[in-house]
């Protein structure tokens, strides 16, 4: 038999080799966020929020750009890819350059730019667009500088979209279609933007772009998956739309809509159109179900409304809860099943599009992923000055496993750990390294692991959170007496809470590694569950030795 067994190793070495090579070759999904908006009166504390997980390999360092004063005739050069900047061998490439504004207010930068001193936040999904819109080999300005420029440049949300939309209009968009939510402290708004193909690469008269944004309602939220989700505009309502110049004229030109043949224009079907598996609608979905269960929507349905108004107000805490959601308690928990292994993780990795079934695009895609470089949720509040109005909560990699941290707006600097990052190098001096760490290594055993993580995650974001209203209105007395006080106050309280949490949860790492070392709890024989032994067979004869014996046949010695 010992043949047998040398023939049923090799075999499994040799599958498991054929497996990591697929995965190897295969790119995975790159991008593919998920964004939440909340109106102000749809929160549970009149916040405008807004959430990114930013699921792909971007720069999760944070950055803070100053604003200031610029001279007249002073340029602002344009980079491409900025998203990706975080090593040295993945530089941005000039573009081209633009006149630099007399005044430019100071904003900050992950692999997406965010936030502003004036308490304007961003989220961001991609949804890529119809091919024949891009301006590859001739737009100036690819997503994340459109962002930065438009931070640079507002005090509000309609401003914001206003600068993007004139700056790709006239110097031209270079990216794949994308969805920026856009918020300020009274307004929350989708603002939708793809390039214009061949009229403008062929220097035809006509913009260099075609976007459109859509109000969210006050009372009401919105969840994108990478899709255009913006549909019919009513160009005689500009307070709840603001459009390009060429929201009609360029799809016509290139011939996806005919208004002579009675079609209603819808903005997602013209521009945005793609085919969808339940990648991006079951996320759409899963966003609105846990929101407003009472409406019942069908998981398998392909459209859902723009926006709807929630069964109870929303929080911040709310939307990081939803941002770790994997579909628990529904038909497609990732938290069930063979596939979630004996322990049951959530994470399923990369597997060749070659191995999906006919018409599927692989494993179910939930709103949290493992491959997610940080997480961000946004509150804007019209009722404060905006150096404490505006609070970004913070969290580097996956949701699931990561501790949201609070950065206001007007902070003067962040610990080094946040700016510290490198995936080629592990370091214990990065706080992306932290989580990450602590994510990978939680699939050894999740469902006894992410105990001690959830854990871990209340004890600082219930305390955060717990503190939010003592601390903002300690700073709101220094500001009135001096607003510089209250923005070193804020300052020293976002740094110290990054580095308690940052150390804590390095230590949480360490006590991961010994607790549950060698298949074991704190020494204590921890086992498979039941269910799982039966499921796999334990002890039955297995798919390798019937694979063996029916090509080799028992080996008689």
């Amino acid at each position: 038999m010992r043949m047998r067994s040398v023939l049923v190793c090799l075999l499994a070495l040799a599958m498991v080799g054929m497996a990591v090579s697929a995965q190897w070759l295969e790119d995975p999904e790159d991008g593919n966020c998920t964004v939440f908006i909340v109106g102000k009166d749809a929160s549970v504390d009149g916040s405008v929020m807004t959430t990114h997980t930013c699921d792909g390999w971007y720069d999760s360092r944070v950055q803070i750009v100053p604003g200031g004063a610029h001279e007249p005739g002073e340029m602002l050069t344009i980079y491409s890819n900025m998203c990706h900047a975080d090593r040295a061998d993945r530089q941005p490439a000039p573009m081209g350059e633009i006149p630099q504004a007399p005044l430019t207010y100071t904003y900050f930068q992950i692999g997406y730019p965010f936030m502003n001193e004036n308490q304007v936040m961003m989220g961001e999904h991609t949804f890529s667009g119809r091919r024949e819109y891009r301006n590859s080999d001739g737009g100036l300005f690819y997503i994340e500088e459109l962002q930065a420029v438009a931070l640079q440049r507002s005090t509000t949300a309609r401003e914001a979209i206003q600068v993007m939309g004139e700056l790709a209009e006239t110097y031209g968009y270079a990216d794949g279609g994308e969805a920026i939510s856009v918020c300020d402290g009274n307004e929350a708004w989708l603002f939708e933007i793809v390039g214009a193909g061949p009229l403008w690469r062929q220097g035809d008269e006509g913009p260099g772009a075609v976007w459109v944004a859509q109000r969210i309602p006050d009372d009401s939220v919105y969840v994108g998956a990478n899709r255009s989700l913006i549909g019919e505009v009513d160009l005689n309502d500009p307070d709840n739309f603001m459009v390009g110049s060429g929201i009609y004229s360029v799809g016509e030109r290139l011939g996806f809509w005919d208004p002579n043949a009675g079609d209603t224009f819808r903005y997602w079907e013209v521009y945005g159109y793609k085919d969808d598996n339940y990648y991006n609608s079951r996320r759409e979905w899963r966003g609105r179900d846990l929101m407003a269960p009472s409406l019942e929507l069908d998981p398998y349905a392909r459209r859902y409304p723009f926006t709807v108004v929630p069964d109870e107000k929303i929080s911040a805490a709310d939307l990081m809860t939803f941002q770790r959601d994997h579909y628990e308690g529904t038909p497609f928990d990732l938290t069930q099943g063979l596939a979630a292994g004996p322990f049951g993780t959530p994470d399923r990795y990369a597997t060749s599009s070659r191995s999906n079934p006919e018409g599927s695009v692989g494993w179910e895609r939930a709103i949290s992923m493992f491959r997610c470089s940080y997480t961000i949720v946004t509150q804007s509040r019209n009722w404060l000055p905006a150096e404490i109005g505006g609070v970004l909560w913070y969290g580097p990699d996956s949701p699931q496993t990561t501790v949201y941290m609070p950065i206001y707006c007007s902070v003067t600097s962040v610990p080094e750990s946040l700016y510290t990052m490198d995936r080629y190098d592990f370091t214990r001096d990065s706080a992306w390294w932290a989580f990450d760490f602590v994510s990978n290594w939680a699939n050894l055993a999740y469902s006894y692991m992410i105990e001690d993580i959830n854990a871990h995650q209340e004890k600082f974001e219930g305390e955060f959170f717990a503190m939010q209203g003592a601390i903002e209105d300690a700073a709101l007395t220094l500001y009135e007496t001096d607003p510089e006080l209250a923005v070193t106050f804020l300052t020293n309280y976002t740094s110290d809470a990054v580095n308690r949490t940052v150390a804590a949860t390095w230590d949480l790492a360490d006590t991961l590694v010994t607790k549950y070392n060698d298949g074991y709890v704190n020494n204590s024989t921890r086992g498979y569950p039941q269910e799982w032994l039966d499921a796999v067979d334990f002890g039955a004869t297995t798919m390798l030795e019937d694979f063996v014996d029916e090509w080799y046949g028992e080996y008689e010695p």
